[in-house]
């Protein structure tokens, strides 16, 4: 490695036969990095919770409280009102974390759908 950083004579800073002194090269202007854009926000998605009739009220309720960071009494609020009509919004959040609690819920049998938030 050494060798490939030996200065060849008539290149600046050294050779043999040069006095050694170095002068001072003009600097260019500093570059300037291309402007990044600030980050966005992504785009909203609802987190929905089905009503089925397989699961008992106090498994959704602990699969909630498990899953999210809804505590129980707004778990319990959650479940009710799937209950009475069909559907309920859990929560909403971005579509790949949406998509993470659809898969959860999923894997311990209860059915969760996810679709974008209207703006």
């Amino acid at each position: 490695m050494a060798e490939k950083q030996r200065e060849q004579p008539g290149q600046p800073g050294g050779g043999k036969g040069e006095s050694g002194t170095a002068t001072a090269q003009p600097k260019k202007g500093a570059k300037k990095s291309p402007q990044k854009k600030p980050p966005q926000t992504l785009p909203p998605y609802k987190v929905l919770l089905h009503n089925d009739d397989k699961n008992s009220v106090e498994f959704v309720v602990r699969t909630i409280v498990e899953l999210t960071p809804l505590n129980e009494k707004e778990a319990e609020l959650r479940t009710k009102e799937a209950d009475k009509t069909g559907l309920a919004l859990l929560l909403v959040t971005h579509k790949e974390r949406a998509e993470l609690y659809q898969e959860q819920f999923t894997s311990k049998g209860l059915t969760v759908t996810i679709e974008p938030a209207e703006g």
